[in-house]
């Protein structure tokens, strides 16, 4: 059986579209990612998924029950951890974990085994308000409620977004702990470390799903050397790099410029000459082959692929 089977699903708001006729499936057990900008149609999917939004079109099952004949049962089956965090901020830890326990009639001493791991951590605050955790400490109070009453599927909402990053990497431990425990995930992120771990992930821009395949695969499809720099204007680099066409491609990522290139005589040259006006930092690129250019290689900052870990 399927855990997740969804066919054209789409949902409108007013003149925006939000999913367009999204298709797939996941396997029971599995870890399924995805990843896009914001206003890529995540998080509606997601609420769709969880019963708390109807589609417009299309239907889908999860656990085999319809999500709009079936949201009844399907919700006590279901793990949902949103993007924002919502639970009750003037409650302690450990009385936002009783109260969720309550409401689907579980018990948290019988299912404390399931969320060992992620409470043991936040166990030492069990006293403090919900609302005075950290970024971190607020994560995995959520997933311990998400998680209290023992779900057969798990959805989270970009459950990272605005955490540290020890605390992502604990988060995503975690996560693979689960996993091996057999527990179905789906989770949006939009970070591509985190998406590496998944076992597939699903590209999606605008409201559809560009690909789905494995992170390996998909970075494999990618037909250019794709490269990182930094320089001591980074502004003055960006606009200089977006006046040339063709050969190769320039975008900010965090405190870099990605280059994905497509080397041939024209875009290497431009490229040089653009890096030598910059005065990019000189430091030995990885995994170049040196003939290509001496010059060029002088030039880039590193070179980087998607997805890297």
């Amino acid at each position: 059986m399927k855990a997740v089977s969804a066919y054209q699903l789409s949902k409108q708001y007013g003149s925006h579209t939000a999913l367009r006729e999204i298709s797939f499936s996941l396997d029971a057990g599995e870890l399924f990612g995805f990843i896009g900008p914001d206003g890529a149609g995540k998080t509606s999917l997601f609420r769709i998924l969880t019963t708390l939004l109807l589609p417009d079109g299309g239907q889908a099952e999860v656990l085999g029950l319809d999500i709009v004949k079936d949201y009844r049962l399907l919700r006590r089956r279901i793990g949902y951890m949103p993007g924002r965090f919502s639970l009750y901020q003037d409650l302690s830890v450990e009385e936002n974990l009783h109260f969720y326990a309550r409401v689907f009639g579980a018990d948290v001493a019988e299912n404390m085994p399931l969320i060992e791991d992620v409470y043991t951590q936040i166990a030492p605050f069990r006293k403090r308000r919900a609302g005075k955790l950290s970024g971190g400490m607020k994560q995995k109070l959520a997933l311990s409620c998400a998680l209290i009453h023992r779900p057969d599927i798990l959805f989270l909402d970009e459950p990272t977004t605005g955490v540290d990053a020890v605390s992502r990497r604990e988060f995503w431990d975690m996560l693979g702990r689960l996993k091996d425990d057999g527990l179905s995930i789906v989770v949006s992120t939009p970070y591509m470390d985190e998406a590496a771990r998944c076992d597939r992930v699903a590209l999606m821009q605008a409201g559809e799903i560009l690909a789905i395949d494995s992170p390996e695969r998909i970075i494999r499809q990618f037909p250019h050397e794709l490269y990182r720099i930094k320089g001591p204007d980074m502004f003055q680099l960006y606009q200089a790099l977006q006046k040339f066409q063709g050969g190769f491609s320039a975008y900010r990522a965090g405190e870099y410029i990605h280059l994905a290139i497509d080397f041939n005589a024209t875009s290497l040259s431009h490229i040089l000459a653009v890096l030598r006006e910059s005065g990019v930092a000189y430091e030995q690129p990885i995994g170049i082959d040196p003939g290509i250019e001496d010059a060029f290689l002088e030039k880039m900052k590193e070179k980087e692929i998607p997805f890297a870990r």
